[in-house]
């Protein structure tokens, strides 16, 4: 195990030594972009895109749409960060989403986007994705393009192997990358093995509504769970994860979790456990964690803390998880269109391990099983082998497919992407990435129906690709066109945050479907000024509300005197245009949050502290009309102990 080991860590040095000398890409090259290459990824001006992508943000929080094959970057949704564009945490009906059990989080780590599903085919609904450091998953509607529901997960520590739908959207699953005391307790890390565990949650999405719930979690031996994948088709019903630190090390893992020239990829038979637990099984286990929910209606945010899970022990429903052994340190656990093929792309392996579903099945019940791990038996490797593409690369990671039979791996140390085919595994192409190459995307290539024209590669490394911005420069994503027997190179662009995936859909499924504005007569914000005489100013002790309304060009009221130091002033702001693509901005001189971007019929509220006695201006931030600049207001502060009554009104008009 060692000598393998070693062998590997070889590999590793010189594939870097190679990598590092490639990277020199000298200003006189002509570059992969040819004139033919150009004409595939131009969209004409008044054109659209034939595919929207959804690129993950990594350490942004966020998730960005491009356009595809254009690579233009359209919007950044909010998610599990921060944005001061659209007031998203900032502003008082979006706080609540960045709500968890260890109070407000204005961050996250957004990774891998996954979407709705019907009959194992993408249907443009929703799109979910998961959050790392504080386990989340979160739920953005396709209509608005915004974030509508974060549940946090409880027992778990570092949600990776998530977010990824089965075939009818039944479930969403999250798996922890760090296996920790469950319950949380104080107790040495040294006493890690045996005693720390991992969970695989089941989070059940309502079919119509889309609200997630967290189902059950099963509570699993003390690996770290990488990667995941629903069964497709003929295996839907199960799900596969890899594990790797099958060693159960604490400490320098680099080394001491890759040990074992095996580790498992794990596949769970949900169908059987959502039966167990529907009959009253699992144990009900105490936990805290957040709820949170966007009403449409109010345009706001709620969030419900939940006291309790479902705990399912593997002893209890035998039959339902069975570890595949697989080389060396998986990451990628990827099913075919068909549901036969999973494969493993074991990081400090050279070959590509494929496990066969219907093989999987015959030595579940000829119980052909090479013993067990903490009572989950393993199977025999060779009994479940359906073949090994050879010698395909240096650090292989993630493989998608094109519903044409071929297969396409990233490899990260040989920074490249092999076309290989099912059933024959013999290596087809090679196009080299530009650089170190993490998960690759087709559009639906996760699914029973890819779109088989395109696959994304998302990079790590991009030195000497794009001007240099100083020691951090951009990752990107390149796009290849895999129509024809050889994958050509047509474009690279630069992405935001770290793009570890991305889920891509044909634009027609969604574009028609778009929201426009939202119906003033559907606003039910409790402080909306729907019409111009709801506005208002209105004390309540040291806090004032103003309800106020916005319209090309000017803000009502927008002259406000009576407000005192010390107050605590929420600026109520409707926009009433009803018109398509006309929102609104307000900034306050001194507020502590940000400004506020108000969509055609919807509210939104921001806080300001006045501090300062004074007469201080608010102004629009989105240029709306020929007179944007003349759209302000002044709001006048008096001191403390003034007796100056409220008054407001627009110029001369005050009440």
């Amino acid at each position: 195990m060692k000598n393998t080991f070693k062998i590997s860590l070889g590999f590793l040095m010189i594939a870097v030594a190679i990598t590092s000398c490639n990277n020199g890409n000298s200003s006189k090259s002509k570059g992969a972009l040819s004139s033919s290459a150009a004409e595939k990824v131009y969209i004409a001006p008044g054109e659209h895109d034939e595919f929207y992508a959804f690129l993950s943000g990594g350490f942004s929080g966020q998730l960005a749409v491009y356009g595809l094959p254009s690579g233009r970057l359209f919007k950044v949704i909010p998610v599990f960060s921060v944005d001061a564009e659209k007031a998203y945490g900032f502003n008082e009906e979006t706080k609540p989403m960045l709500n968890t059990s260890h109070g407000f989080i204005p961050w996250g780590d957004s990774h891998h986007p996954d979407m709705s599903q019907t009959n194992g085919e993408l249907d443009g609904r929703w799109i979910f994705i998961n959050e790392n450091n504080t386990p989340r998953i979160a739920r953005i509607d396709l209509t608005t393009f915004e974030t509508v529901e974060i549940l946090e997960i409880p027992n778990t520590a570092g949600n990776h192997s998530s977010s990824y739908v089965t075939d009818n959207t039944e479930y969403v699953i999250a798996g922890t990358r760090f296996s920790i005391p469950i319950p949380q307790r104080d107790m040495p890390i040294k006493d890690y093995k045996g005693n720390f565990k991992g969970t695989l949650s089941f989070i059940k999405v309502d079919p119509e509504s889309g609200e997630m719930n967290l189902k059950f979690q099963i509570l699993m031996p003390g690996f770290n769970y990488d990667k995941a994948h629903p069964g497709r088709g003929k295996s839907h019903g199960w799900f596969f994860y890899t594990t790797y630190n099958t060693e159960e090390a604490h400490t320098l893992l680099e080394v001491n979790a890759s040990q074992n020239d095996k580790d498992f990829i794990a596949a769970i038979n949900w169908k059987k456990i959502e039966a167990y637990v529907n009959n009253g099984g699992g144990k009900k286990m105490a936990a805290n964690y957040a709820h949170n929910v966007y009403d449409e209606s109010t345009h706001s945010a709620t969030s419900t803390m939940k006291k309790e899970v479902i705990m399912v022990d593997p002893a209890d429903v035998p039959g339902a998880i069975y570890f595949l052994p697989t080389p060396k340190s998986p990451h990628g656990c990827d099913i075919d269109p068909s549901g036969e093929y999973i494969v493993a792309s074991g990081k400090l392996s050279s070959n590509l391990t494929i496990h066969s579903f219907t093989k999987m099945l015959d030595a579940i019940e000829n119980e052909k099983f090479a013993g067990d791990a903490y009572g989950i038996p393993i199977l025999n490797f060779e009994d479940i082998l359906a073949g090994v593409v050879e010698q395909a690369g240096l650090g292989p990671l993630h493989t998608e497919f094109d519903g044409e039979g071929n297969a396409y791996t990233s490899f990260f140390i040989s920074s490249e992407v092999v076309k290989w085919k099912l059933g024959t595994w013999e290596v087809i192409d090679r196009k080299n990435t530009y650089y170190s190459v993490g998960h690759v995307m087709i559009p639906g290539g996760n699914s029973q129906k890819p779109y088989g024209k395109y696959l994304l590669a998302l990079n790590k490394i991009t030195k000497d690709r794009y001007l240099p911005t100083g020691p951090e420069v951009t990752q990107s994503a390149q796009l290849y066109d895999i129509t024809g027997g050889k994958m050509e190179l047509l474009l690279d662009f630069p992405t935001i945050g770290e793009p570890h995936y991305a889920a891509a859909i044909p634009a027609d499924l969604i574009k028609s479907k778009s929201k426009k504005l939202y119906k003033l007569e559907e606003n039910k914000h409790p402080y909306a000024a729907l019409t111009d005489d709801d506005t208002k100013v209105v004390r309540n002790g040291n806090e004032v509300h103003i309800y106020m309304t916005t319209i090309r060009s000017h803000f009502n009221p927008d002259n406000i005197e009576g407000i005192k130091v010390g107050d605590k002033v929420y600026f109520h702001v409707t926009n009433l245009e009803q018109d398509y693509d006309v929102p609104h901005g307000i900034a306050m001189i001194g507020a502590q949050t940000s400004e506020l971007l108000i969509m055609p019929g919807q509210t939104e509220t921001f806080i300001w502290y006045p501090k300062l006695v004074g007469v201080w201006p608010f102004y629009c931030t989105d240029f709306c009309s020929a007179l944007h600049q003349e759209m302000q207001g002044y709001v006048r502060v008096s001191p403390k102990d003034s007796d100056i009554e409220l008054s407001w009104g627009l110029g001369d008009d005050d009440e």
